[in-house]
């Protein structure tokens, strides 16, 4: 569905942030990245979704594939509109002053027609938090609430492929734990997701595949359940590793793929 092949970004014409980087999304999975902050995580999602521009970044080299087809230089209401790649940023990019269903029907300005209440409708089934609340400004919901929020406005798109940025970021693990439950529910539905995670074990033990990522690379990929064994991973990111304790500077042990020869 998503080919990405040996992408180059680099923001202000001078800051390298990502090298090299090849991978592919498979219709229907969930897959997930993980990495270090700064390893260049958002970056690759800011890239797919066409608003890297926005960021004053730029694609030095490499391309990006949609179904075969290359979106390098769309920006990103065509990339939505064309391929229903729909990004939800980490920050919860609501409308605080506006209410519930305000932001919901703002979400789906581009496509105004009947079936906009029966997707709210549906939006609600997948977050029942949010029906009783829906003339109370969103600024006044709780993070996990504002969350449900950004994700519901994005599927208001109708979107084939959901790029999720640290949804669970701040979140009390309960919340996490009943917000990737729906993320599970929504891949069900037919939707594929690209899941950025800091919570990298909650995030491996719903997804297909992962990839990690470290300054900039990847550094290892496979099925999620390879990566959650793998020793180097249960050390520097889950925390829980055979090894004795060492710097993250040393973590330097995974071996480079070189593909797309």
């Amino acid at each position: 569905m998503l080919t990405v092949e040996n992408l180059r970004v680099v923001y202000h014409d001078v800051i390298s942030v990502l090298n090299d980087v090849s991978l592919d999304v498979k219709a229907g999975e969930i897959l997930i990245i993980i990495g270090a902050n700064g390893a260049g995580k958002t970056t690759l999602l800011r890239t797919v979704s066409g608003m890297i521009d926005f960021y004053d970044g730029d694609i030095i080299e490499g391309d990006i594939k949609m179904e075969g087809v290359s979106i390098r230089g769309l920006d990103a209401t065509d990339i939505m509109k064309r391929y229903g790649v729909t990004y939800v940023m980490e920050d919860r990019p609501i409308f605080w002053y506006l209410t519930i269903e305000e932001n919901l029907k703002a979400a789906s300005f581009s496509r105004w027609n009947k079936q906009i209440k029966t997707d709210m409708e549906k939006i609600y089934d997948y977050f029942p938090v949010l029906r009783p609340q829906q003339n109370k400004k969103a600024g006044y919901a709780s993070g996990g609430e504002q969350q449900m929020l950004a994700i519901g406005m994005a599927l208001m798109t109708r979107p084939k492929m959901l790029l999720l940025d640290e949804p669970s970021l701040g979140l009390a693990p309960l919340v996490t734990e009943e917000l990737f439950d729906i993320i599970r529910q929504l891949n069900r539905s037919g939707i594929t997701i690209v899941l950025v995670e800091q919570n990298a074990h909650a995030a491996l033990n719903i997804g297909i595949r992962g990839y990690v990522f470290e300054t900039g690379r990847i550094v290892l990929d496979g099925t999620a359940q390879e990566i959650l064994e793998n020793e180097d991973v249960k050390e520097f990111y889950l925390g829980s590793g055979e090894r004795e304790s060492k710097s993250y500077k040393d973590a330097k042990r995974y071996k480079r793929r070189k593909r797309w020869l």
